[in-house]
């Protein structure tokens, strides 16, 4: 695996991590309510949208490991170019159902190496 490729998927690995330890032992009324939680979340998720992007451009097989990667990279955009539109429940919903997952798929990808 190349290195600026590796580093990508480290990048939004680390990115997951974080949204996890951001939200542990909290919830949706929480995150509502804070919004230095909700930038905290949105910034770790523009992360791994762009770092899964850039990691497509070098390894467009990627899609394929990755399934959701277009949908993260979807994500991504709307975070950044809708930023008055965002919707809290959809972000805590890809929180809590699709982070773990990808992380783990991240893991693994790593681990092939």
């Amino acid at each position: 695996m190349k290195s600026t490729l590796k580093k990508r998927l480290i990048d939004a690995l680390e990115a997951c991590r974080a949204i996890q330890g951001f939200v542990a032992g909290r919830n949706f009324a929480d995150y509502e309510r804070n919004l230095m939680l909700r930038s905290a979340v949105e910034r770790q998720f523009e992360i791994v949208g762009e770092a899964l992007n850039h990691a497509a451009i070098e390894q467009p097989e990627l899609t394929t490991l990755v399934p959701d990667l277009r949908r993260i990279v979807g994500l991504r955009n709307r975070i950044i170019h809708g930023y008055d539109s965002v919707d809290d429940q959809l972000l805590w919903q890809a929180v809590q159902a699709h982070v773990p997952s990808l992380a783990q798929q991240l893991e693994q990808l790593l681990a092939v190496e």
